[in-house]
């Protein structure tokens, strides 16, 4: 099977940087599948990363690599880190971005890429995405072991991420995310919902949510629902519309559910 890298950035499309960085990539390694999660990450926005990463990993098959870039830090002093987790290998900046993946799954291995030998020969402080996390990327996927990049690090930036609260009667959680259909993802998962039992009422941003439904088709026609999304999440939607800007919510709104006495 050929190699996969597959890359997810706050770069965007309308600039050079993304398309640049698979050049590099199929310099070295031009044997390689490459494959785009998203280079539309709000720009700088580390969580952002960190979650969209964690909802799309584990569909990937096992062995590839991802190159994760979104580094606000470019040209300081922060590592560039490799790390692999047994199935997948991740090449990224030592912010926090890995935060949610290595959580769900820890590394066995962590290494700094201080290895020049695996970087292009001049690294811009301001693009190391092509000069370091590209080629080394594609030097594992060449066939290199994560050990020859360079010295095991034991510890690396972890983001404080948001869990939800439970009782026997209520859960509290945050949005965490919107996406670009403007639903509002939250981090209160199916599991936690479905231990209250019975009939719930959930409350986001001091707004009642009129009901927990089962698909997007079933939500009510002119207003908002709830629905666990593709990554079994609860989720606030509107039907062909933005729940975001019908009820004026964002990310890090409060949602409350409860169970109907």
């Amino acid at each position: 099977m050929r190699p996969v890298i597959a890359f997810l950035t706050d770069f965007g499309t309308q600039d050079h940087y993304a398309g640049t960085m698979k050049g590099v990539v199929l310099g070295i390694c031009p044997d390689a599948t490459l494959v785009d999660i998203t280079h539309d990450i709000p720009a700088h926005d580390i969580m952002g990363g960190a979650l969209e990463l964690a909802a799309s990993y584990k569909y990937f098959p096992p062995g590839t690599i991802f190159v994760v870039v979104v580094d606000p830090g470019v040209g300081s002093a922060r590592r560039g880190l490799a790390a692999d987790t047994g199935d997948y290998r991740f090449v990224a900046p030592d912010n926090g971005v890995l935060t949610a993946v290595l959580r769900e799954t820890p590394a066995k291995k962590i290494v700094e890429l201080t290895e020049r030998r695996y970087a292009r020969p001049t690294v811009s402080r301001t693009f190391e995405g092509r000069d370091r996390f590209a080629p080394a990327a594609a030097w594992l996927a060449k066939g290199i072991q994560l050990t020859a990049l360079g010295r095991p690090v034991a510890d690396i930036q972890r983001l404080e991420m948001p869990a939800p609260e439970s009782s026997a009667d209520v859960i509290r959680g945050l949005v965490v995310r919107v996406d670009r259909f403007g639903n509002l993802v939250t981090n209160i998962d199916r599991k936690l919902v479905e231990r209250l039992g019975g009939d719930v009422a959930i409350d986001a941003g001091g707004k009642t949510i009129s009901r927990l439904v089962a698909t997007y088709a079933d939500l009510p026609g002119d207003g908002v629902g709830a629905l666990f999304g593709s990554t079994d999440h609860l989720e606030l939607a509107a039907p062909a519309a933005s729940a975001a800007d019908r009820l004026a919510l964002t990310r890090g709104t409060v949602v409350t559910v409860t169970r109907r006495s």
